[in-house]
């Protein structure tokens, strides 16, 4: 496989990571960055860098983003967003996984794109109903922030240095597994 069908597999995938932590904000940036040039689409995507998807994307984000911060509505949406957030990852990476052929894109854009979407929004809503639980819903606001920090930075570094996000993906699952893992470990081990 050629550099640049690497570099945008890498790309897709750090944007579908960053669309567990929010819907919108991912496609939002992936679409500016289009928009300028500074990244190519996929032949049929062209529509993400369009004027009414960039107006829609952005008042998704906004509306998401803020949504995040009602108490209840924060866990409503975590539910909702679950099953979106493969859609979304699928769509993320696809979208930017150009100069392949659509027999290979679509596999990994739904294995890749949308697994890993779905791992880094089970786990956010898992620490945000974590935090709930010893905060009294206190600590989400804080978490709040996080995801969309997250989403921002884990997107602007897969728009940027593509290899770099994939890298950071790996870390974060890495870590996750052994965090989850210990926590499984010693609820087994509870009498």
């Amino acid at each position: 496989m050629p550099l640049e069908s690497l570099t945008s597999v890498a790309l897709g995938i750090g944007l579908a990571a960053a669309t567990g932590f929010r819907l919108f904000l991912p496609l939002l940036l992936a679409g500016l960055a289009a928009r300028t040039g500074f990244i190519p689409l996929s032949d049929g995507f062209s529509w993400l860098a369009s004027t009414p998807a960039l107006l829609m994307l952005g008042t998704a984000a906004v509306f998401e983003t803020l949504a995040y911060y009602i108490p209840g509505i924060d866990h409503l949406l975590d539910l909702v967003a679950g099953p979106l957030a493969l859609a979304a990852g699928v769509i993320a990476s696809a979208s930017v996984m150009t100069d392949l052929d659509p027999a290979l894109m679509w596999p990994i854009a739904i294995i890749a794109g949308g697994g890993i979407a779905g791992v880094t929004k089970g786990s956010s809503a898992l620490v945000r109903a974590k935090t709930g639980l010893a905060t009294a819903g206190l600590g989400n606001p804080v978490v709040s922030t996080f995801e969309t920090f997250s989403a921002f930075m884990l997107s602007v570094i897969a728009i940027a240095l593509p290899i770099v996000a994939v890298i950071t993906v790996i870390a974060l699952l890495v870590w996750l597994t052994k965090k989850f893992g210990k926590l499984a470990f010693s609820l087994r081990r509870k009498p």
